[in-house]
């Protein structure tokens, strides 16, 4: 775990916390005593998807470039 989070320039914590909440890349338990692994294949395509998920990378995600969208009337009570 220490070299993933290192890969990732992360805190072994964080990949932890990560890990435990389900939110973090694909990792697996191996050997007797449990060792938790992460495949370098298997952290770049997170990575990818990390970045497609982000607007700043992704242009068809920036609201930036969105059509304004019309105000609801809600204020008014109309």
């Amino acid at each position: 775990m220490k070299e993933a989070a290192e890969y990732l320039g992360l805190s072994p914590h964080t990949l932890y916390v990560w890990r435990h909440r389900r939110n973090g890349p694909p990792s697996f338990r191996m050997g007797s005593r449990g060792r938790v692994m992460y495949r370098i294949e298997a952290l770049d395509a997170w990575i990818r998807e990390q970045e497609q998920a982000d607007s700043r990378s992704n242009t068809t995600l920036s609201p930036l470039g969105a059509a304004p969208q019309k105000r609801s009337d809600y204020a008014t009570g109309a």
